[in-house]
């Protein structure tokens, strides 16, 4: 059995040293108020036994909180005082250099929670450990200068969670959709160079990479790109390579029809649009931003983007090769065909695609065949989001996530006209919902309250991160700020006035609506008798964005939060103040949003029908899986998935394996075990358990996740049921 300690590094449970601590404390009050020594073993036996139940890895704080319970059930107050002063002694002499012992933690990686915070950053390498480096000190000052003490308490309480305050300190926000057509058409500037308008579509593919990569190193969320933007260049080179071939035939006085040179043009165009779109995979794959991950970049595909049927078809062309490579998937060091991460992508169901016979219907089947094999891409139906994302104008769009799940509000801009590309999010604080329950005791009215208290603690919260962006000068990004992924503001102009009226967005975040509405109701929120409880809750939500938008001009919204480590977080903190409760927090995750949770048997298409109307009440982020078996040899079921998608929900994916053992080269699904209270990857072939000689690709919360997670998420993985 292991535990975390202060730095967190992992450390072997030493019984012994709990005793010693105890007899210490034991040893400094009157004899006839001491523990006996069968006394004091028997609070060591016992906190071993309560560990070992929890089936997890508890930290230092935790054991010292479990034995102060057992000095006090045995009603020994004064040794109890003792220890506690000790305790709060050596927690004053930690305080007066907060850093340390976490860095140096960092750089000799050791320090297992970190090393597991992020599925998608290698904590063994030099970029990664200085980003998490400078992130433990922007926390630091974050928590002690920065923000509020009650949110910054009730951070560490895991009653909210202020998002990524690793990066807060800078004046950086989460995530954004560049406008990657504006940079393209009217060029733009990177490290003080000029670049222009392309005159090819490799080219542009090449610039596009560069600009990614730019966006990625300044700020801290996901990012989305379209494919139509990068559409118009294919008929450049269209143009381009026609002139070439006709010079070509010229200059040899060989004379051919025109259909010869249209074929001869179009073989070559596909060469340049294969090579093109292998620069975006390979160099998104590749590239190591400063925050040292490969860029969380998502790339759209979606047909009636396009402006006329021309730069359609080669739209079309683009995806097509776009997922050929992607089913084919990028060669990992041992050589072997494996799933990355990134680019995730979107592929939108729309009514040229959807039915057998439309004319686009080839790409559906094989977005289909790629899901089946590489879990990607993911699924918006149009026909929902125009239903869903209407403006003030009463038109419908339809339009990408950025990153995972985080959507834009409909916005009309002073001429009218609707505008998604070169806005952004402003960042995210998330409300612990299972907590606001258990905090009620079950009583209905006392639940109300006490959510509306924790509602108006995170809108404080999200005004710190707003106010924290006011008054960012341009300069501070001009990628972002100043050459059009964003904006075009001059040099020295303050970002201020994209902060309100809706321009950009702030994310009131929400979790573990599974588990608030099962202790408050007995039932799971599938059930038609809770149902109604959690959608008010879900309204309630929505209630409080509306009243703060009104009130501030600042775009609100609510935010399916997708929790990675933060869930095991919630889940400790949960098991510290309210112990074990069946079904609520004897897990050590809680659910994601308002997802069906984990373990519930429920078939695939019931699932995507129920959660359809949560995701519609979460406009500011949402995603639904099913989680099935490999259906590479069932593509039929595939594409069944993903009409039912159409027809009933906006945004959803499918969850499948892709996994690789180097030691014995088995490619199928990497197992969990669990070893000494800890779960372990195993390879079923040759028990293989070196995380370093396997590659495992799983879907975390709307994205590929490919670096292993924390025992919370592990053990979330290992619960899931299948849904078809």
């Amino acid at each position: 059995m292991k535990i975390i300690k202060r730095s967190g590094a992992e450390a072997v449970f030493d019984r012994n040293k709990i005793i010693a601590a105890v007899v210490k404390a034991n040893n400094e009050v009157n004899a006839r108020k001491r523990l006996t020594k069968a006394q004091i073993e028997g609070i060591g036996e016992r906190v071993e036994g309560i560990a070992a139940r929890r089936k997890r890895a508890l930290s230092v704080e935790e054991i010292q909180d479990i034995v102060e319970n057992e000095i006090m059930d045995l009603k020994a107050f004064e040794v109890a005082r003792k220890y506690i002063t000790y305790r709060y002694t050596r927690q004053l002499v930690r305080k007066s250099n907060t850093t340390d012992e976490q860095i140096l933690s960092l750089i000799e990686c050791n320090n297992e929670e970190v090393k597991q915070e992020n599925s998608n950053k290698n904590p063994t390498v030099n970029s990664v450990q200085r980003d998490y480096m400078a992130g433990e000190v922007s926390k630091d000052i974050t928590k002690r200068i920065l923000l509020p003490k009650d949110v910054v308490d009730a951070h560490e309480a895991g009653i909210i969670h202020f998002h990524d305050a690793d990066y807060f300190a800078q004046h950086m926000h989460n995530c954004d959709l560049v406008n990657l057509e504006d940079m393209l058409q009217n060029g733009t500037v990177i490290s003080g160079t000029l670049i222009e308008k392309p005159h090819s579509f490799s080219t542009a593919c090449n610039i596009a990479t560069q600009i990614i990569a730019q966006v990625a190193s300044n700020q801290y969320g996901g990012q989305s790109i379209s494919l139509t933007h990068l559409a118009p260049f294919v008929q450049i080179s269209r143009e381009k390579i026609r002139s070439e071939v006709i010079s070509e035939f010229e200059d040899s006085g060989v004379e051919v029809t025109g259909e010869t040179i249209d074929k001869i043009t179009e073989k070559r165009l596909k060469d340049e649009i294969s090579r093109g779109v292998q620069t975006i995979q390979y160099q998104v794959v590749t590239l190591l931003t400063t925050n040292g991950q490969a860029p969380f970049v998502t790339t759209f595909m979606y047909l009636n983007e396009a402006k006329d049927e021309r730069e359609k078809h080669d739209l079309a062309l683009i995806i097509e090769e776009t997922l050929n490579q992607r089913y084919k998937g990028v060669k990992n060091e041992a050589g072997v065909w494996t799933t990355p991460a990134f680019p995730k992508l979107i592929y939108v169901l729309e009514e040229d695609n959807i039915h057998e016979g439309d004319p686009y219907y080839y790409l559906t089947k094989l977005a289909a065949k790629c899901t089946a094999k590489r879990m990607v891409p993911d699924y918006i139906s149009e026909k929902k989001m125009l239903e869903y994302k209407v403006d003030k104008n009463g038109e419908g769009h339809c339009y990408p996530a950025m990153g995972c799940r985080s959507f834009l509000t409909p916005y009309v801009d002073e001429n009218g006209k609707p505008k998604y590309y070169g806005r952004f999010n402003q960042g995210v604080v998330t409300i612990n919902l299972v907590d606001v329950a258990l905090s009620s005791g079950g009583d209905q009215e006392k639940f109300w309250k006490i959510f509306e208290d924790r509602l108006e603690l995170c809108h404080r919260a999200l005004r710190c991160r707003h106010d924290r962006l006011c008054g960012t000068l341009s300069d501070a990004a001009p990628i972002l700020w100043q050459y059009g992924a964003i904006a075009r503001l001059k040099k020295g102009e303050k970002i201020d006035k994209l902060l309100y009226g809706g321009y950009s967005t702030i994310s009131l975040g929400y979790a573990g609506l599974y588990e608030c509405v099962k202790y408050m109701t007995g039932c799971s929120h599938t059930d038609a008798e809770a149902k109604p409880f959690a959608l008010a809750v879900m309204q309630k939500m929505n209630d409080k964005c509306k009243e703060w938008k009104t009130a501030e001009n600042i775009d609100y919204s609510l935010y399916g939060t997708p929790l990675e480590s933060t869930t095991y977080k919630f889940a400790k903190c949960l098991q510290k103040r309210f112990g074990i409760v069946e079904d609520v927090t004897d897990h050590n995750y809680i659910t994601n949003s308002y997802h069906v949770n984990v373990r519930e048997k429920i078939d695939a298409f019931t699932k995507l029908k129920f959660e359809s109307e949560f995701q519609q009440l979460s406009p500011g982020g949402a995603i639904s899986y099913v989680e099935v078996p490999n259906m590479q040899n069932n593509l039929e079921a595939v594409l069944s998935v993903m009409k039912y998608i159409y027809d009933n929900i906006m945004y959803a994916e499918l969850n499948t394996k892709s996994d690789f053992c180097h030691v014995c080269g088995y490619d199928g699904e990497i197992v969990i075990v669990e070893e000494d209270g800890k779960l372990l990857w195993e390879c079923p072939n040759c028990k293989n358990r070196d995380q370093s000689k396997m590659n495992v690709a799983r879907r975390t919360c709307g994205y590929i996740g490919t670096q292993f997670w924390n025992q919370g998420r592990t053990q979330e993985i290992k619960d899931r049921v299948l849904h078809l």
